[in-house]
């Protein structure tokens, strides 16, 4: 899909300026990143990049969920990661996207062309060493979700989801003070039990158990609360 040209946003009042690759730059460097940037907007649903596909730009995710998507040889669709405010998509210097990117919900990118990025990347120290930042921190996550999908039970892998959402999506961390939060799931069940290499079922199953010990309030379909992020951390086996 050719991205659609938005009106622009000044950097400082970005809502994921001080997360994003734009994170360490200077005014000067912002006000170069601000005359190369546009926007563009996908519905949920809509497929933002095919795997091996052209990649002609790369961005940063301003709002909205997306996923990364691996289709196996025998046609079977798996996710293999979930991209939130402030995460990047595409890679200087790699002309083709590696998996499927899918809008889950509306989504609005911060782009440049990628050629334009790289040329930026040569001469600006900040954006380099934050790019590296964020994928070192990528290549940690990943190691963690492994070691999730690997060895945790399902309900210290739903537990540890629910965490995961929360710490990327509240504006309080780090760190969680003790206090009820309120979040909004991007995935249905089935996407969820997808996510997480279980059946919708057994996700289902355990959203009724954690309900039940009080461990979370369901409000809906996509809000659950979390009375107390360490007791449930305590249960997914993992620290804040």
């Amino acid at each position: 899909m050719t991205p659609e040209l938005r009106g622009q946003t000044n950097c400082e009042a970005c809502p994921i300026r001080h997360r994003a690759v734009c994170a360490s730059c200077d005014t000067e460097e912002l006000l170069t990143l601000e005359s190369i940037k546009y926007y563009t907007s996908f519905k949920a649903g809509e497929t933002i990049v095919m795997a091996h596909d052209p990649m002609s730009f790369v961005a940063s995710l301003v709002s909205g969920t997306a996923t990364l998507e691996h289709l196996t040889e025998d046609g079977r669709k798996q996710t293999v990661g979930l991209l939130l405010p402030s995460d990047f998509i595409g890679r200087p210097e790699r002309e083709a996207a590696v998996y499927d990117v899918v809008a889950i919900t509306d989504v609005t990118l911060c782009c440049f062309r990628r050629t334009q990025f790289e040329q930026l990347l040569a001469s600006t120290p900040h954006i380099t060493g934050r790019m590296l930042e964020m994928t070192l921190d990528e290549l940690d996550a990943a190691r963690a979700w492994m070691v999730l999908l690997g060895r945790k039970t399902a309900r210290e892998k739903l537990a540890s989801f629910l965490l995961l959402i929360l710490k990327r999506t509240v504006a309080d961390t780090p760190p969680l003070p003790a206090k009820a939060y309120s979040i909004d799931l991007p995935l249905t069940r089935e996407e969820i039990a997808n996510y997480l290499g279980l059946t919708i079922e057994t996700v289902s199953r355990q959203f009724s158990k954690l309900k039940a010990e009080g461990l979370i309030r369901i409000e809906s379909s996509k809000t659950v609360t979390i009375p107390d992020a360490e007791t449930l951390a305590e249960e997914a086996g993992s620290a804040l």
